[in-house]
């Protein structure tokens, strides 16, 4: 099988890093125009930099900090000429904490990054998808969409809204050629990770190396994923290949995920 997405074009958001950054990379190895949008200026610039390309594509940068809606909306207009067919929705999820003593702000702050700005994205991209009469909408969730992880309250609790409405557009925007399918990634090496294993290491008094092994080791795989392992289901979604999935949750986990 061999994909190629030549002469499209990816919006891929949160491509500064971890997930984001390895699908930027594997979509245009695969021939796909990049736009990389994230808050980090210096590193999409970077990132840009170092897109393979065969001569025809071009690739851009597209700042915005997601907490900020409005800036969402100001960096959309730059664009407002391109089509989209390609669009990866992923940003990083809240802070580890447990539920019971979350404050209400930290709802409405997560709320507007993983799925406000998703959102306004998508009706973004929605209307050139339609007129071309093809697309790709590719939701970067979490495997507590399946079941909620220990110490992620606010994240588990949006990460399910996320899904709802994923499905939700899936059937919407079917008749038109556009999928909609959403990617759990279970424990990945990125920033993010390191974070939460900072915090297990912290209240189980253990270093953060040991911390590590033991996630690994409740992981039927014996490993954590690398940001790779996620980015090729994306690419694979991406493709012609998968033009008759839509509306699915895709765990990517190495088994980790006890529910079905």
């Amino acid at each position: 099988m061999n994909i190629r997405l030549d002469g499209k074009t990816a919006l891929v958001c949160g491509s500064s890093q971890g997930i984001g950054l390895s699908i930027a990379m594997m979509l245009a190895e695969s021939g796909a125009n990049i736009i990389a949008f994230a808050r980090n200026n210096h590193s999409l610039e970077s990132l840009v930099a170092s897109l393979p390309n065969n001569g025809n594509q071009f690739h851009r940068a597209l700042v915005a900090d997601f907490s900020s809606l409005d800036e969402v909306k100001k960096a959309l207009k730059t664009i407002e000429d391109i089509t989209i067919h390609i669009l990866i929705n992923n940003t990083g999820g809240p802070p580890p904490g447990n539920i019971s003593t979350a404050h209400s702000q930290e709802f409405y702050d997560a709320f507007t990054r993983l799925l406000v700005c998703s959102h306004e994205i998508t009706m973004h991209v929605l209307p050139g998808m339609k007129k071309e009469g093809w697309g790709r909408i590719i939701n970067i969730i979490s495997t507590s969409v399946r079941q909620p992880l220990d110490g992620l309250g606010v994240s588990n609790t949006i990460r399910g809204a996320t899904a709802s409405w994923a499905k939700t557009l899936s059937n919407e925007v079917a008749a038109y050629g556009i999928t909609v399918n959403s990617i759990l990634p279970g424990a990945t090496k990125t920033g993010r990770l390191t974070g939460i294993l900072q915090k297990k290491a912290a209240d189980n008094n253990i270093s953060v190396e040991e911390a590590s092994v033991l996630m690994a080791q409740e992981i039927p795989m014996k490993r954590l994923a690398e940001p790779k392992d996620i980015a090729a289901s994306a690419v694979f979604l991406s493709s012609d290949f998968a033009s008759y999935i839509t509306g699915i949750t895709l765990l990517i986990d190495g088994g980790r995920t006890k529910a079905l």
